[in-house]
This record gives structure tokens, sequence and C-alpha cells, in this order.
């Protein structure tokens, strides 16, 4: 597959993208409806990333535009596989993850939306199922149904029992309900094992302190 050198980049907090991932997403602002028809036009390719406020800790590269907010410097490239536009002029689209990528500097240009210069070679191995070795899938079976019993939540167990370690533990990281500095930490894992772990202990965190905060409302 060809990589690109440049990236349009869609900054939106929270939303993770993982390689071979499928994010659905809809499409609204001029900017960015602007952004989609590039992308059509080109390599349908667009960089998912999370603002400078993801976090102190990750690398940002500020943008050229007096107002826009810095940008985490790693992200992920999607390819767009689905699109539909409704009668309002929306866009309806899914993007698959191909690979995450290393932002080199912010370009200037003539479209609303913002192009990045990127570089791909530091993330050769997410063309590869990642290995499973070390991961604890009971551990993030138990912590998942954990989660799903302390809000409520019903789920199909029967196809997250038959999906793949890399599928599940990515789709999990995908629809967890954490903030954009846990979802970054999430994207820069070094291996499916890294993640998972990342994943339980963000999810026993966030059990913790719901139970603490239900608690001190019955007190």
């Amino acid at each position: 597959m060809h990589l690109p050198d440049t990236l349009p980049i869609f900054p939106l907090d929270g939303a993770l993208l993982l390689p071979r991932g499928n994010l659905p997403l809809n499409i609204f602002e001029p900017r960015y409806i602007e952004m989609v028809d590039y992308a059509l036009k080109n390599d349908r390719m667009i960089g998912m990333v999370q603002t400078g406020a993801a976090g102190a800790a990750e690398k940002i590269v500020k943008s050229n535009e007096e107002h826009a907010k810095p940008v985490c410097s790693i992200g992920c490239a999607g390819r767009i596989t689905l699109f539909s536009e409704t009668e309002d002029g929306r866009y309806v689209i899914t993007l698959t993850g191909v690979s995450r990528y290393r932002i080199k500097s912010e370009l200037s240009s003539i479209h609303k939306f913002r192009l990045a210069e990127v570089e791909w070679d530091d993330y050769k191995g997410d063309f590869l199922p990642l290995e499973t070795e070390g991961v604890d899938r009971e551990a993030i079976l138990s912590t998942l149904k954990k989660y799903l019993n302390a809000n409520d939540l019903e789920t199909d167990w029967d196809g997250i029992l038959k999906a793949d370690s890399e599928s599940l533990i990515n789709a999990l990281s995908m629809m967890s309900p954490f903030g954009s500095r846990e979802k970054q930490a999430l994207l820069e894992a070094n291996s499916l094992k890294e993640r998972s772990d990342l994943l339980i202990a963000m999810t026993e965190i966030n059990l913790q302190q719901n139970s603490a905060e239900d608690s001190n409302q019955l007190q």
C-alpha cells in the first residue's frame, strides 16, 4: 500500500483509531467536509490525532495557524472504506486503520483543514498481526464483565468470545470511555500485551473512582 508523505489530519480528542480497527465518523463541519473530499481525490487516507491537550507527557507539534491547537506527534491513519452523503449534506464515513505515523511538521496550506508532513518508518510492524504472547485474555474478559455490571450494560458475549485477542483488545480500547491522555497512551503502546495491561489498569481505576463517588453520594 502506498503511504503518502502528506496527510490531512483530523484532531479529535477521545476518538481512537488503531490499525485494522474501524472508526465510524459523522462529518458535518465545512472544513472537514473539504478534508474528506480531498482524501477521496487522493489516497483516501486521513490521519486521526489527539490535540496537545492530551497531556504534557506527549510530544506535540504546533500548528502554523494562530488559534489552532497543537497536536500529539503520533497518530493513526485510516483509509475511507465506507462513504455516504445525507440529504442535509453530512458525510457518514468509516475509517479502517492502516498504520500509526509520526508528524514531522505541519504544513502551510490553502485548505481549511490541516495538512502534515508525516513519516511511517517507526511503525512498519503495524501491517502485521500483533503478537499475543503474554496477553492475559481472561483478565481482560473479567475486567470487562466488572465494568459492564457496574454500569448496567449488556454486550454480545458470543461475539466477544469468538474474537481473536488483537481484535478484542483493540476494539475495547477504541470504544473505551477514557479521555484523550489515556487514548494516546493506548495508541502508543508498543505491544498488544502493553495495550491490554494499560486497558485493564485504566478500567480498574475508573471502577474504583466511580465506586468512591457512589459511596460519597450515599453518605
